[in-house]
C-alpha cells in the first residue's frame, strides 16, 4: 500500500494526527531503524496525546473558568494549614466522582475564588472532568429565565452533564422568593448525584439572607452538607496585602 493510500485510510478512520505525521514518522523510523511495533506505538501515541490536548482545551473553553486563576498563581504558603493538607486529596478528583460537594467560606479577599478556580483547572487537566464556573447571580438569572420560558427541566438536564458546578459568591445573592426557589431546585436536583463547589462570605447561620424562608434554608444546607468537604479561608485579605505592597514600592 502506498504512503498516500495509508494516509487516506488513517483520515477515514478519524486518525487525523496520525495521518498528518505518517510521512514524517515513516522517514524517521527508517532513519533510526525502528521496528514495526515501535513505529506503530509512537504514531498512535502522538494521536492519543493530540486528542487529549484538544479535549482539555475544549473542556476549558466550556468551563468558563478564569484563565488567570491557576494553581501556579497560588502561594500555597499563604493557605491555611488544613487547606494545604487537603489540597492533594482534592486534586485526585475522587470527591467529584463520588458526587460530594466542596464548600468554602471566608471573608472577601481571602482567596476562595482563586482556590476553587485553580482546582477546577487541575481537575480538567488531570482527569478531564467537566467543570462549570459561574457567578451565582448569573446562574440564578439563567435558571429564572428558563423557568419563565417553561424550559427549566431542559436547563437542569444540561447542567447535569457537568461533573461539578462552581457557584462563586453565593453570599452576594439577595434573592426574591422566585429566585430562591430556582436555586433550591438546582441544588436539590444535584443532590447525591453531581458535585457543587461553593464560595461564600456568609456562614450557614446567615444563609437565611439568601433563601429567606427558614425551612428552605435548612433543607438547602442539609443537602449540601450531607456529603461535603468544608474549608475555611482565614487570615488577612490578599487584595489588601497586595495593595499595601504596591504603595510601598
Amino acid at each position: 500500500m502506498s504512503v498516500d493510500a495509508t494516509i487516506i485510510l488513517l483520515r477515514s478512520m478519524g486518525l487525523t494526527t496520525a495521518a498528518k505525521l505518517y510521512s514524517e514518522m515513516t522517514k524517521r523510523a527508517e532513519g533510526e531503524n525502528w521496528g514495526y511495533n515501535r513505529f506503530l506505538h509512537r504514531l498512535l501515541e502522538e494521536e492519543t496525546n493530540e486528542r487529549l490536548r484538544r479535549r482539555v482545551e475544549r473542556l476549558r473553553k466550556q468551563s468558563g473558568l478564569p484563565a488567570s486563576k491557576t494553581l501556579g498563581t497560588i502561594d500555597e504558603a499563604r493557605l491555611p494549614e488544613k487547606i494545604r493538607r487537603q489540597l492533594p486529596t482534592l486534586l485526585t478528583g475522587e470527591f467529584i466522582r463520588r458526587g460530594d460537594n466542596l464548600l468554602t467560606f471566608g471573608l472577601p479577599g481571602r482567596g476562595k475564588t482563586l482556590f476553587v478556580a485553580a482546582l477546577g483547572h487541575e481537575l480538567i487537566t488531570r482527569h478531564q472532568l467537566r467543570i462549570l464556573f459561574t457567578p451565582t447571580f448569573k446562574l440564578v438569572s439563567n435558571l429564572l429565565a428558563a423557568k419563565r420560558d417553561l424550559k427549566l427541566p431542559q436547563m437542569l438536564t444540561r447542567l447535569d452533564r457537568f461533573d461539578a458546578v462552581i457557584l462563586d459568591d453565593l453570599g452576594y445573592v439577595q434573592q426574591s422568593r422566585e429566585e430562591m426557589e430556582v436555586l433550591f431546585t438546582f441544588l436539590a436536583e444535584r443532590y447525591e448525584k453531581k458535585s457543587v463547589i461553593i464560595t461564600s462570605n456568609l456562614v450557614f447561620s446567615q444563609w437565611d439572607q439568601i433563601f429567606k424562608d427558614p425551612m428552605t434554608t435548612m433543607a438547602a444546607i442539609d443537602r449540601l452538607v450531607h456529603h461535603a468537604i468544608i474549608l475555611e479561608f482565614t487570615g488577612d485579605s490578599h487584595r489588601a496585602q497586595a495593595a499595601k505592597s504596591k504603595t510601598k514600592t
